[in-house]
């Protein structure tokens, strides 16, 4: 089985979906957590304080860690074979359409966007709040305290270069969802004359309501910080 999984083509892209599905849940989670800044920042401040240093926010912290780790490397992997295998052309898919050509050729790209925009989110928001918190403060440089999410969130998106780059991250992570969640239905099989406009439409309604979900947050907390009292 460990062969199959990471010798076959086919084994490797059954590590990308199954990685790829668990990695959309966690994004799909982060993004409504995050929409509750919105709603209530004293009800966002109240899940950063139970999503703190916490022995099962670490373990997740770990899990999630490796399932990007993972899904990275048998990118790169995948891409390097396809190369080899067909020189320039890259993920065969089963089913062409124009409207997926530009992101399924350039997945590799957008998932180091997405990788990128993810370690620019760590520095920002994790070393800020949850790695201070394991360090043992209880406020960060900012001084603000570890558990107050939506001032963090307030202070971050105060400053115009954070809010554009944070949108061309949703924007990449949106392309990069509008493939990479029907392909991997694909990868079982689904993908056929039937079921591809149905999956299709599935991945440009999740892809569309992360980014939405996620720039809501951005721009809300940029046009008015007083949301969260930063006035």
């Amino acid at each position: 089985m460990s062969c199959f999984l990471s010798n076959s083509s086919l084994g490797k892209k059954l590590v990308m979906s199954v990685t790829g599905c668990f990695l959309v849940l966690f994004i799909l989670f982060h993004m409504s957590m995050n929409v509750t800044a919105i709603i209530s920042p004293e009800g966002y401040n109240m899940i950063c304080e139970f999503l703190g240093a916490n022995w099962y926010a670490l373990a997740g912290t770990v899990v999630l860690a490796l399932g990007v780790v993972v899904h990275f490397i048998y990118a790169i992997v995948l891409t390097l074979n396809n190369y080899r295998a067909r020189g320039s052309q890259r993920y065969a898919v089963t089913v062409q359409e124009p409207g997926v050509a530009w992101a399924s050729k350039n997945m590799l790209v957008l998932g180091v966007i997405v990788l990128l925009g993810m370690a620019l989110h760590l520095y920002n928001f994790w070393a800020k709040m949850q790695l201070v918190e394991i360090m043992g403060g209880h406020t960060n440089s900012l001084g603000l305290a570890v558990t107050d999410g939506a001032a963090l969130i307030a202070y971050t998106f105060s400053q115009w270069y954070y809010v554009v780059l944070y949108l061309i991250w949703f924007a990449a992570l949106w392309f990069h969802l509008t493939h990479g969640v029907w392909s991997m239905f694909q990868t079982v099989g689904w993908a056929n004359d039937t079921w591809y406009p149905r999956l299709k439409c599935i991945a440009n309604v999740v892809a569309s309501i992360v980014f939405l979900g996620f720039a809501a947050v951005v721009l809300v907390y940029f046009f008015c910080p007083c949301i969260a009292g930063a006035c």
